[in-house]
């Protein structure tokens, strides 16, 4: 008589595995002491780091209130008067604009890089790409301001003449010459310069470990290199693109330097003329003005700081859940 393979019941009504017996050796024991501890340093960190925010920003949320600080778009410091909304509302926008200009970019430049370039051209992007995703954030913002912000005034003059249908384009009905410096677009299109690397290279690794057997089949069966692209590639990585997307959101949503760089001066008050002068951020915010900030303004700054770091966790969560769906049913 044949043994039952092991792990299953020599029952063949019974096919459900049977759970080996866990004898954890002393090394064993140790290893996973080791590993949840590496874990609950990061749950330590977070919570520490919510504590002492929330400790340091009560005297400004005790002067203004917390619904009031956010929910108002109002910074004057001399009255002990604040509230983010507006800075939020900026801050969103400008990473969303960052997110839009982005993608494409980095989905085409992975794309290429994995399909279409000759290996050593490839293993040659590959590398520039990653060191591109690590230099400083005040080096884009430098470039952004000295290289890049005066190559997009003509552009947002010629988007506000010719794309006035579109409300976000358009400008306000404030008398003058419009001024087309510190928008929200000339940020968030710095911005998404800066994280199109890091999107790449995430985006770039899930697709390159797509199954070559699975590509080679499809160009086998007649179809063309885009078809391949589109019905096996694609559908492959799209819980990782996503992935890499969110990532790329949550760089861009806590981007500091470069979008004070580019704002210079910050509007506490949303401004949905996107093309036009006035646009504001937490973190350039808080940039600008924590060296010159009295006692009361500092409390309202590690406030702001709390907003940015829930809109962070809010993201991140987010992210995770999308990530689940795109991953369930793909």
């Amino acid at each position: 008589m044949v043994a039952p393979p092991v792990g299953f019941s020599d029952d063949p009504s019974n096919d459900i595995p049977i759970r080996p017996a866990d004898n954890p050796t002393v090394g064993d024991r140790i290893f996973r002491v080791i590993c949840v501890a590496s874990a609950s340093v990061a749950l330590v960190i977070i919570a520490a780091t919510a504590i002492f925010l929330l400790n340091k920003s009560r005297p400004a949320l005790a002067k203004t209130g917390v619904w009031h600080f956010f929910t108002a778009s109002v910074w004057n410091a001399a009255v002990g008067d604040f509230g983010v909304l507006g800075l939020v509302i900026g801050t969103i926008t400008i990473a969303t604009i960052a997110l839009i200009v982005a993608v494409p970019l980095a989905v085409g430049m992975a794309l290429f890089v994995n399909e279409y370039a000759p290996p050593r051209i490839g293993r040659t992007l590959t590398a520039v790409i990653d060191l591109l995703a690590a230099v400083p954030s005040l080096i884009f913002g430098m470039w952004g301001y000295f290289a890049f912000k005066n190559h997009l005034i003509p552009v947002s003059r010629w988007i506000s003449d010719h794309l006035v249908a579109i409300p976000f384009f358009r400008l306000s009905n404030a008398t003058g010459k419009p001024d087309f410096t510190g928008s929200s677009m000339i940020a968030g299109l710095v911005v998404g310069m800066m994280i199109v690397p890091i999107i790449t290279s995430v985006s770039r690794d899930v697709m390159a470990r797509v199954p070559r057997e699975q590509c080679e089949g499809a160009l086998a069966l007649g179809g063309s290199r885009w078809a391949m692209i589109r019905d096996v590639i694609l559908p492959y990585g799209k819980s990782g693109v996503v992935g890499a997307t969110m990532l790329g959101f949550g760089r861009a949503l806590g981007e500091t330097v470069a979008v004070a760089l580019v704002l210079q001066n910050i509007s506490y008050q949303a401004n949905p003329h996107i093309v036009q002068h006035g646009a504001g951020s937490i973190a350039a915010n808080i940039f600008l003005r924590f060296g010159e900030a009295s006692p009361l303004e500092l409390s309202a700054l590690v406030a702001s700081g709390v907003a940015l770091m829930a809109l962070t966790f809010t993201v991140g969560f987010a992210a995770r859940r999308v990530v689940a769906r795109t991953t369930r049913f793909s």
